[in-house]
């Protein structure tokens, strides 16, 4: 499956990274950087880093956005992702890449448009600018796939919301509306996506890539602020990853198809809002929000993913 991503790595983007890097399945055709975890040149940074290892420096590293459609300052968080945004690796500070400018990703859309996906698991404002600057062409392409939204669970930055909508609910809200398709994957099951110290310690052991290295420390860094929250947390969720599994394990994923929107007053901004009352039915919206899915699968094809 091919895969335009966009993405703002962070430890679980860089996860994600690695793991679409890794699957025999997955072609990566660019990724989209922008601000998030951190910022956007250090987001551009990390992606060609983590590219470049794999070996993989041809794959187009492109340009999105530096702030929310708001024009708003930035929050960053060192205190989960580390200074540059992977744990305590610190990357080296010019990295050769294939850097392309914002509208190159139009090109890599209209090359393999039959053929590709989105994922986006940042905030969305270099999508949602995507489909303000070329509605037409983005209302073509078949699917996008969401991490993002907390339904019926506590969010992680506010008690309702979750950070990549809270980050930029305008932008969510752009996508949620035009896209053809959107596969959404909240908190509800990412938080459920945990890897555990064991499952990081034997992927070192297991592993032949050249990110063996980076799995343990990284996960590791991202844990401890888990366990500091949360005490009783076995690890640290890999939000990020399970847009890619979802992809390629549908069957694995249950879902309940209703229309999404994310709230933009300050009280409640970033929540996601759908009927999921026990009377409301699939609505066809095309709106798919992930509610379960089957850890055991989950772990197994990650831990299989990782030590390619």
């Amino acid at each position: 499956m091919k895969v335009l991503l966009f993405c703002d790595p962070g430890i679980d983007d860089s996860l994600a990274i690695i793991y679409a890097l890794q699957h025999p399945q997955i072609e990566l055709l660019g990724i989209v950087t922008s601000y998030g975890n951190v910022s956007k040149k250090q987001a551009t940074l990390n992606a060609a880093y983590l590219a470049g290892l794999a070996g993989r420096s041809d794959i187009p590293i492109i340009s999105g956005a530096e702030f929310p459609l708001s024009g708003e300052n930035i929050i960053y968080y060192p205190e989960i992702h580390g200074p540059d945004g992977l744990g305590p690796i610190r990357p080296p500070s010019t990295i050769q890449g294939n850097y392309q400018g914002f509208m190159y990703l139009y090109k890599v859309i209209e090359d393999h448009l039959n053929e590709m996906v989105i994922i986006d698991v940042g905030r969305s404002t270099s999508l949602a600018a995507a489909f303000n600057l070329n509605r037409n062409l983005m209302e073509k392409v078949s699917r996008v796939y969401l991490m993002g939204g907390a339904f019926l669970t506590p969010g992680n930055v506010t008690p309702l919301a979750e950070a990549n909508f809270h980050g930029d609910p305008i932008a969510a809200n752009v996508v949620l509306k035009y896209a053809k398709e959107v596969i959404i994957s909240p908190l509800n099951i990412t938080n459920q996506a945990i890897v555990t110290r064991e499952v990081a310690s034997y992927i070192y052991s297991a592993a032949h890539s050249v990110f063996k290295e980076l799995i343990p420390p990284i996960t590791e860094y991202y844990a401890a602020y888990y366990r500091k929250m949360n005490p009783g947390m076995r690890g640290a969720p890999v939000h990020d990853v399970m847009p890619f599994y979802h992809l390629l394990n549908p069957s694995f994923v249950i879902t309940k198809e209703r229309k999404v929107t994310v709230l933009t007053c300050e009280d409640g901004r970033g929540t996601s809002v759908a009927d999921l009352r026990n009377s409301s039915k699939n609505d066809g919206s095309r709106r798919h929000i992930g509610l379960q899915f089957d850890y055991r699968h989950f772990i197994s094809d990650f831990i299989k993913t990782m030590t390619v």
